[in-house]
């Protein structure tokens, strides 16, 4: 029996009225694009492309081993002093005579580097003026400027260019001489993707624009092989005017490499082929290049390191088609208060 102290128990409260759910229904015309967008860029995330490299250094290898870009004649002489390593500060005079091309010309040139900013800075004998500025707002995006001022009518230059570098793409906007009034100027744009761990194919337009009445665009197709081990590397570059590029570049071994470059020219008005086959050579204090060419042209190049400080070049050329000769000789002296540890020098080397 209950107590009579006991109170008797409150009625319970009456259930809520449920909340009425109202569903809203919409569509997003935009949602699916991003949607197949993730999923494309997670798959490349999963398929782990490396980066391409850039469409001016596509065939970078083959350019270090020939001797284009590296053969004179004459005498020559590159002055060069080292006032500090980070950040970098050096100043070069560079003296050159006797060549058969080329009147006597001194250069003065002077570079600042740190690991975000590029400045180089130039000026000859003859008042002409160039500079470089390059700027990296972060590891994947640079800012580059290249202008030239000379006192000879058509020659001077302005170039702005905006590069970024993607996990395996690379994009590369170039502007020369533009004019924003009237638009005329040169206008470029490249495109280099990885397809697969060892394929790279991309794309590069050139619209100029001289007059505002005259324009013409071109527009190239480029492809890079690189082997797994990266022992061997081809390119190929296809223009729409019918001119062809293609190289293939080797590492025989660590100090041996090779590589080959075929351009052909077939367009209405000209039809011709130059092949060129050099190699390079790597002593422990020398390199040695040697090339050939189809058009006649046999030329070799040594540089000899006798000290850290002190180089020692030869180069010769003989045209056997012309029966013409050429011959240089040069030195590269470098002055600094550094010590060989402090410039990156091997041990071997001091």
């Amino acid at each position: 029996m209950a107590s009579i102290d006991e109170k008797p128990a409150p009625p319970p409260a009456p259930p809520s009225p449920p909340v009425p759910v109202v569903a809203t229904s919409y569509f997003n015309p935009i949602s699916p694009f991003f949607n197949a967008y993730d999923r494309f860029a997670s798959w490349r995330r999963d398929l782990g492309l490396p980066h391409p490299g850039s469409v001016e250094s596509l065939g970078k290898e083959v350019k270090a081993t020939h001797l284009s870009t590296y053969i004179f004649d004459g005498a020559r002489a590159d002055i060069t002093k080292t006032f500090s390593m980070n950040p970098l500060f050096q100043a070069t005079h560079s003296f050159a005579l006797g060549s058969q091309t080329a009147p006597p010309s001194y250069n003065f040139t002077a570079i600042y580097a740190t690991p975000s900013v590029f400045m180089q800075g130039g000026v000859d004998h003859e008042g002409n003026v160039n500079g470089r500025f390059n700027r990296g707002w972060s590891p994947n995006n640079v800012t580059k400027f290249h202008a030239q001022f000379s006192q000879q009518v058509g020659h001077n230059m302005i170039q702005a260019e905006q590069e970024y570098q993607g996990a395996d793409f690379n994009v590369n906007l170039k502007a020369i001489n533009p004019w924003p009034t009237d638009l005329t100027g040169i206008y470029v744009g490249s495109y280099l993707q990885s397809f697969t761990k060892n394929l790279a194919l991309g794309v590069e337009s050139v619209f100029q624009r001289p007059t505002p009445d005259t324009s013409e665009q071109i527009t190239s197709y480029l492809a890079r092989y690189t082997s797994s081990d990266k022992s061997w590397i081809a390119t190929t570059q296809l223009q729409g005017a019918g001119v062809m590029t293609a190289t293939y570049w080797q590492k025989l071994s660590e100090r041996v490499e090779a590589a080959a470059e075929l351009q052909v020219v077939a367009t209405p008005t000209r039809r011709d082929a130059i092949a060129t086959l050099g190699a390079k050579y790597d002593l422990r204090a020398a390199s040695f290049k040697a090339q050939l060419d189809s058009t006649g042209k046999v030329s070799a190049l040594l540089e000899q390191r006798f000290t850290p400080t002190f180089s020692f070049l030869v180069a010769g050329e003989i045209d056997h088609f012309k029966n013409a000769a050429k011959v240089g000789v040069g030195v590269m002296i470098e002055g600094t208060s550094l010590t060989p540890e402090e410039m990156g020098y091997p041990p071997e080397m001091q």
